[in-house]
């Protein structure tokens, strides 16, 4: 009996033991779930003096100084604010253009020039090692952004102006645990103060995703934060004195005077109803320098102003890769270029540029751009209007893909699209100059894959085509053209007494005639081609036309444009 009494023992003591160790388990278990961790790490940005936020995120490097001193990484200034801020080696400055500023802040200077007006910076343009900063006292006046430095750590917020905040406030007494992700799990990078508010970026189920002032960022609990209140970044007002010049009718007409050396006799044109703008080709790059050809009259210009027309005049690179690579290649010869048009545009009293530049290399696409963001603000200041002719897209390095359209047209008041040539004078080929659905199709690419605005692109039409001459030498066909003017080409019909048929794949009217061996073909420029044209800038909302060239036209052609360009009757 006493035997059992000491085995019952035994087997209760096992029993409690067991118990107990399954208890502690549990109670680990439990812990180990529910517990959260203690741990405090870190932030990401730790290893930064001075790190910059935007929407979230930092940026890999520093800034450098603080308040007024405060300069930021042109890399960050480039990739957050603005990527066409340019760094130019070969002068050693950082070039900043705005809708109507340029700015050229010279490394390590005091002195800058700000629309070529010499400004004086508290604090210069700062290299460490391969890194440029740049000094945010200008960077203010150019820029809608707003900057906020933390006292306690000297992290740098950054904030657009227009965008709303959403601000929540830690209502408790006691701190807040901000974790490194959405779990009581996750490790602690920093605490929230009882009182402190946050900017909440976002969330996740049971946690707000939140940014303190002084930079840590991570995940508080919902129910550890209160929503407080939204704040939106002031908008700066827009300062920018240049009203562009709309035309009358609504839609532009305008059209290129095509001068090689000698101006036109102004007494031999005839009235041309409609037209609002000439454009003649005065002016041209002669050198890598960026000296220019001068063809400008004064005559022409009181004739063409006497008629109510503007005068936009025509600049051109003169078609030289080599002599455009270089002229192009320096802040100080674009600067050069630009000044001696603004003298231009005053002695001869103009009221626009129209920029023609072809056949340029693909490497010199940027600095075209540059160009065109330095100019238009010299432009606008002085009320010029200014535009620029690019071509219809193709996979032509020199001929078309040398144009970012995209970048031009948010520069400039217009873009004319020179939608013709597409068989060109030397094309192996015998074709339309502008048959309609390239046209279009030319019309569409640059409005759909460029986004380039409607209101501001131009569709350029041919007012010549080109006499086609097919024969066979030595078992080869072989083709040649001749340009003709619409005058010419009706001359060869009632000459020849041809009777135009219209052809549906082109939209245009079309005629051929034998002359011996030789197929003479001509697909025709007329009222016909015209008025399809003319429905392509309504159907697409486009800003006008602009035809080349005047003097190749038919007299009837300019009412034609006038009723074509004119707004529905309502």
């Amino acid at each position: 009996m006493q035997q059992r009494r000491r085995s019952s023992k035994k087997i209760l003591l096992i029993s409690s033991l067991v118990f107990g160790m399954f208890a502690a388990g549990a109670a680990s278990f439990l812990w180990q779930q529910f517990a959260p961790n203690r741990t405090k790490v870190e932030t990401e940005f730790h290893e930064l003096s001075k790190p910059v936020f935007y929407q979230g995120n930092y940026y890999k490097l520093s800034a450098i100084g603080d308040k007024e001193g405060l300069k930021l990484p042109l890399e960050l200034i480039q990739e957050w604010i603005d990527p066409s801020i340019l760094y130019e080696k070969s002068s050693d400055s950082v070039i900043i253009t705005t809708k109507d500023k340029v700015l050229r802040l010279k490394t390590t200077e005091l002195s800058a020039l700000m629309n070529e007006k010499p400004i004086t910076l508290s604090f210069p343009v700062e290299k460490k090692g391969s890194d440029l900063y740049v000094p945010i006292e200008p960077l203010r006046q150019l820029y809608p952004f707003e900057i906020r430095e933390s006292d306690q750590t000297g992290a740098v917020l950054l904030f657009k102006k227009g965008e709303t905040l959403k601000w929540g406030k830690r209502t408790d007494t006691e701190a807040a645990q901000l974790r490194t992700f959405a779990s009581i799990k996750a490790p602690i990078v920093s605490s929230i103060a009882g009182g402190e508010q946050v900017i909440l970026l976002g969330e996740e189920e049971e946690w707000y995703r939140v940014q303190q002032a002084s930079g840590p960022i991570g995940y508080v609990r919902k129910t550890d934060i209160q929503m407080d209140h939204d704040e939106t970044i002031p908008i700066q007002e827009d300062t920018s004195s240049y009203v562009p010049w709309k035309p009358p009718a609504g839609k532009l007409n305008l059209t290129w005077e095509h001068v090689i050396s000698k101006n036109p006799d102004t007494t031999k044109i005839g009235d041309m109803p409609g037209l609002q703008v000439v454009s003649p080709t005065w002016f041209s790059i002669s050198d890598g320098e960026g000296r220019l050809k001068n063809l400008a009259d004064a005559s022409y210009v009181k004739w063409a102003q006497t008629r109510n027309y503007q005068v936009w005049a025509l600049f051109s690179n003169g078609f030289d890769p080599d002599v455009t690579n270089k002229a192009l290649s320096t802040y100080d010869n674009r600067m050069k270029i630009i000044k001696q048009l603004l003298g231009f545009a005053q002695t001869y009293k103009l009221q626009g540029f129209n920029i023609d530049f072809e056949n340029v290399y693909l490497k010199d696409k940027e600095n075209l751009v540059q160009f065109v963001r330095e100019m238009t603000p010299f432009m606008h200041e002085q009320g010029l209007a200014v535009s620029i002719d690019v071509t219809p897209k193709s996979t032509n390095e020199m001929w078309s893909m040398f144009y970012d359209r995209t970048a031009l047209a948010e520069v400039v008041d217009y873009m004319m699209v020179m939608a013709y040539d597409e068989y060109w004078a030397t094309s192996p080929k015998s074709g339309s100059v502008s048959s309609l659905p390239w046209t279009e199709s030319s019309v569409k690419q640059i409005l759909n894959a460029d986004k380039v605005p409607p209101s501001k692109l131009v569709l350029g039409v041919p007012f010549y085509t080109r006499q086609w001459t097919e024969e066979m030498k030595n078992g080869k066909l072989t083709t040649i053209s001749k340009t003709l003017t619409m005058e010419a080409a009706a001359a060869i019909i009632k000459d020849k007494k041809l009777t135009p048929t219209f052809l549906p794949d082109t939209g245009q009217n079309y005629v051929e005639y034998k002359d011996g061996e030789k197929l003479i073909r001509i697909w025709l420029e007329d009222e016909t081609s015209m008025k399809s044209r003319l429905d392509l800038v309504k159907k697409y909302d486009l800003a006008g036309v602009a035809t080349w060239r005047r003097g190749f036209e038919q007299s009837p052609m300019w009412k034609v444009i006038q009723d074509g360009l004119a707004p529905a009757s309502p």
